[in-house]
């Protein structure tokens, strides 16, 4: 497994209501997606992001951080191998991505996840 990309995923109340301060004061302009329940805004200039989470849609905690890697049935299998606690289980979820939430020793839940390709034919 190889990880790709590390998004700071900031616990609020109210994702719409926490956007005016981490766009407005803090420059992150770009919506580069919102679903309403998370949203990544980011720098255009220097590419910073955050994601801003008031509930995970279908897990039962937020996590603290997503790591995008290039392998996720790898990254499972070796957290499982590892004997670490899978805390939210591999599922394809419906806004295109594969994932599951894995807690770190340290009691950090992170979001590990791989974006999915529609395959020819899939609708």
């Amino acid at each position: 497994m190889r990880v790709q990309n590390i998004i700071a995923d900031l616990a609020v109340a109210d994702v719409e209501q926490a956007k005016a301060f981490y766009t407005d004061y803090l420059g992150l302009s770009l919506q580069e997606f919102s679903l309403g329940w998370v949203a990544r805004y980011t720098d255009p200039e220097t590419g910073a992001h955050l994601q801003l989470v008031s509930r995970d849609a279908s897990a039962p905690v937020n996590p603290a951080i997503s790591v995008q890697v290039d392998d996720v049935d790898e990254a499972y299998a070796d957290a499982i191998a590892r004997g670490f606690d899978i805390v939210h289980p591999l599922t394809d979820e419906p806004w295109g991505v594969r994932r599951f939430f894995v807690r770190a020793p340290d009691g950090t839940v992170l979001n590990i996840l791989q974006h999915r390709t529609v395959a020819e034919g899939d609708d």
